[in-house]
């Protein structure tokens, strides 16, 4: 049995959720001894991070390497290409995700609803930085022809950031531009049935937190 240590909210956790679904996986959801960010769970996960994934005697956090690990554990379906260089091509995807675009959605989180308000000068950095990652995105895709054709696990946390995009943007008054190219791959994603599950379940929860 794989458990998982997550909280509703979570971007992380959600990504880890679209591979697992993916896989046809079955895990129990368990939220992180003591909350997330206490000692109870540090004393599991000394980096105190969302995810963790227990699987018997290992538990590991970081869903980048989770999901390495599914992948290795249960190859079929595949979430890599066969080929080294599309191999290579879906770690940058993944990369880029995880230190390019998620950063620059995680800088609105200083101005979630009970923060500090994000002023309009506030709110044209974060469309500028967000627009700028996004452009990047587009140009990242145009080597790779069947980008979101099937899923890799170098794609698992774009439809939840983009999900993420979707709130944030009337709570702040973000102006995002999209490239045509980024919103015609968003579309092949959340038609694939792991992402459209995931979606289907993880919107509500982002509507109920911005309405709390």
């Amino acid at each position: 049995m794989l458990t998982v240590y997550a909280i509703p909210p979570s971007l992380y956790c959600a990504k880890l959720r679209v591979l697992l679904r993916y896989k046809s996986l079955t895990w129990e959801e368990v939220p992180p001894p003591g909350g997330y960010g206490s000692e109870a769970y540090k004393a599991l996960v000394p980096g105190g991070n969302l995810p963790a994934l227990r699987h018997g005697e290992l538990l590991i956090a970081d869903s980048e390497a989770i999901a390495e690990y599914l992948e290795e554990c249960w190859p079929d379906p595949p979430a890599l290409p066969a080929d080294p260089a599309d191999r290579a091509r879906a770690r940058a995807l993944s990369r880029f995700h995880d230190t390019r675009l998620e950063p620059a959605v995680r800088a609105c989180f200083a101005h979630l609803p009970g923060r500090a308000p994000a002023t309009a000068a506030r709110a044209g950095e974060l469309s500028h930085e967000i627009t700028a990652r996004l452009a990047q995105l587009a140009r990242l895709l145009a080597d790779m022809t069947d980008a979101g054709e099937s899923l890799t696990l170098g794609e698992c946390g774009y439809p939840i950031s983009f999900a993420w995009l979707d709130a944030l943007g009337p709570h702040l008054g973000l102006e995002i531009a999209w490239p045509d190219d980024v919103a015609a791959y968003r579309a092949r994603l959340e038609r694939l049935p792991a992402v459209a599950e995931e979606l289907a379940a993880y919107r509500p929860i982002l509507t109920d937190f911005f309405a709390a």
